[in-house]
């Protein structure tokens, strides 16, 4: 389908494999269909428009190999980790089909990977060695109001017992004082000891804080007359003696309403040479919608998500070190709606945008500002647009990272709500007294908006939808790309694909963007028709790649640069480069790609040979592998080489 004067460009932007079907990109912006749809491909495939505007183009693998991909992540191998799990499909989790796929996008292979659990809305990060951190996932299905049989909830135990813990089984019977009816635990549940609590002047013993042990627990037998409407306290069936005096449930209303997703506490490091999840020590907390994020030391925060029973982790958040392999919990408590945009700033601390996929109370962790996980202090960042649209909001480390500029895309209200925001939102953090403004405005109100950083420091914003999950017909056909010098956002080509719930957006080492995903709730205007799970891999190819001339040439040089050190790479094009930048690699899902960031550095020309300079901050160059990539005074990227940061 390309034109012949882009020919040789094609050869290097070739998917080369059968399995591939190229579409050109349609309803380009600006571009009325006055003729024929062939006339309109003529127009959009011409060379100048390609060279202002880009092209996209659809992966169609063969139907053994598709799945509901909900989770990518770019390998230091240059190959795409497509997570699905079971994908947002029950049938497939009740069969314990679990899915992932590597997909080499430049020789188009494409392999099916062993998954040891239901990964469905796991956390993820890369870590230092080049593995991916993945921790949670789905240990049970929603239950909606009408399909729920039997009554249950949350049981709250309690240990009175300051000498020791206790654990009960899976199976445990509880029985109400009050009420008389009896309900049975779904799982084992161990229940620390109580604390002595001792005045803190004379040292005298004040009393027993009981140990607390959340458990998920169901009536019995089916029916609404085992519904309780109150608190009660409960006996614990089969203790004896001191056990049965001080140990004892409490429950508020076991009732037949909603049942939230339940998460697992297992954690896995995927191995990109040997392409195969390797298990590592489970986290001490059962996490669906966690995030992940990189300290300052290089261990791995997990933040949020819903627990074994369906609750929102109640702000016990847990460490993984990548040394030992092992979870501990933080000192302090601190509680954020699921999937919350936690970033590593320059000073250490944590940037909490505002940004959530979803799950947790209106009113508590939805406020903007700067986290210190160590003392536990938090600092609101004022000035934020649409607040109460931030769920569903996409958020983005503009480059150059340096910078610590910060822009917040659209978002929508709380749940299911058909508020969207069309705002963006940027906040200077190494301002004195940063706070959020304005920036440029979308057309429309949009969620799930997909954001990836390119080489040439702009920003390509793409898809989304105005309602929640694409309800009535709301996919956003249309694709931007931000210039951070200019603050403004220029209108590209449209996607062909519409992107909404599950989707994301990767940058690949060639300077293309991929796109994945999409989970429309209904697949009609009138919400009517049950949606179906968008498969289809798209390719966007930024304007930069079709220029005059080829891509800057970059080769040579050492696979490993300390902070601090310079590496000597070959470039035919030294002369011409402009910028040098060290870009990590991305793992997206849910609108929350905490990953991806742009590090600019410093270099010298010589000849053909171009000397650069990786910064000293840690946190600003977290240990890792990366893409690194040069820009010629066109704004043309090289492909990038891999390089590691130790």
């Amino acid at each position: 389908m390309n034109d012949r004067a882009g020919r040789r460009r094609a050869r290097r932007l070739a998917i080369g494999t059968a399995v591939v079907l190229a579409l050109a990109g349609m309803n380009g912006p600006w571009l009325y269909r006055f003729g024929t749809e062939k006339y309109h491909q003529y127009t959009i495939n011409k060379p100048e428009y390609k060279a202002a505007n880009g092209r996209w183009e659809i992966i169609e693998f063969p139907e053994e190999y598709r799945q509901n991909t909900i989770h990518a992540a770019l390998l230091r191998t240059g190959k795409v980790l497509l997570v699905a799990g079971s994908g947002n499909n029950q049938d497939n989790f009740d069969a314990k089909k679990f899915d992932t796929r590597i997909w080499d996008p430049v020789k188009g292979t494409i392999k099916k990977v062993p998954t040891p659990s239901d990964l469905f809305c796991t956390g993820h990060t890369q870590l230092a060695n080049g593995n991916l951190l993945i921790a949670g996932g789905t240990k049970r299905y929603e239950k909606l109001k009408g399909d729920v049989t039997k009554a249950g909830g949350l049981m709250i135990v309690h240990n009175e017992n300051p000498d020791k813990p206790i654990t009960l089984p899976a199976g445990t019977k509880f029985t109400g004082k009050e009420n008389g009816k009896t309900f049975v635990s779904k799982d084992p549940v161990l229940v620390p000891r109580a604390k002595k609590v001792f005045d803190k002047a004379t040292g005298r013993f004040l009393r027993n804080d009981p140990g607390l042990g959340r458990i998920y627990v169901e009536a019995q037998k089916r029916g609404q007359k085992y519904e309780t409407g109150t608190q009660d306290n409960y006996r614990v069936q089969g203790l004896k003696g001191d056990d049965a005096r001080n140990t004892y449930g409490i429950a508020q209303k076991l009732a037949l309403d909603k049942k939230d997703f339940q998460g697992i506490r297992d954690a896995f490091e995927f191995d990109p040479v040997a392409e195969k999840y390797i298990k590592v020590d489970p986290m001490k907390e059962a996490r669906w919608y966690p995030t992940l994020t990189t300290l300052s030391d290089g261990k791995i925060l997990s933040v949020s998500g819903l627990d074994d029973i369906g609750q929102l982790v109640p702000g016990k958040n847990e460490v993984f070190d990548p040394k030992t392999k092992k979870w501990t919990y933080t000192d302090k408590v601190r509680q954020f709606p699921t999937y919350p945009a936690l970033f590593l700033m320059q000073n250490g601390k944590i940037f909490y945008s505002g940004s959530n996929a979803g799950y947790g109370p209106d009113d508590v962790g939805r406020d903007p500002g700067v986290w210190d996980v160590d003392t536990n202090k938090f600092t609101k960042i004022p000035g934020l647009s649409d607040p109460r649209l931030m769920e569903t909001s996409g958020t983005v480390l503009l480059p150059p990272a340096q910078d610590e500029k910060y822009m917040v895309i659209g978002g929508g209200g709380v749940g299911e709500s058909k508020e969207s925001s069309e705002k963006t939102r940027i906040v200077d953090l190494l301002d004195d007294d940063p706070r959020f403004v304005d920036g440029p405005s979308l057309d429309k109100g949009t969620r799930y908006p997909n954001a990836s950083i390119l080489p040439d420091d702009s920003v390509l914003v793409s898809g989304g939808s105005e309602d929640y999950r694409g309800r009535s017909d709301s996919n956003i056909f249309e694709a931007r790309l931000y210039d951070t010098e200019k603050n403004e956002l220029r209108r590209v080509a449209d996607p062909l694909v519409g992107r909404n719930y599950h989707s994301g957006s990767i940058l690949l080492p060639d300077g293309r963007v991929m796109f994945f995903g999409s989970d429309s709730l209904y697949g009609d205007k009138a919400n009517t028709k049950p949606g179906e799970f968008e498969q289809r891999i798209e390719i966007y190819t930024p304007p930069y790649l079709y220029g005059d001339g080829d891509q800057p040439s970059l080769s040579g040089g050492p696979q490993t640069i300390e902070r601090g050190g310079t590496g000597t790479f070959t470039s035919s094009d030294a002369a011409k480069i402009q910028k040098v930048r060290l870009i990590r690699p991305s793992a997206a899902t849910h609108v929350t790609d905490v990953d991806q960031r742009s590090i600019a550095l410093d270099f010298k020309a010589s000849g053909d040979k171009l000397s650069v300079t990786v910064p000293k901050n840690r946190n600003l160059v977290q240990a890792g592998w990366y893409m690194l990539f040069v820009t010629d005074d066109r704004g043309t990227p090289s492909k990038a080489q891999w390089v590691k940061v130790p």
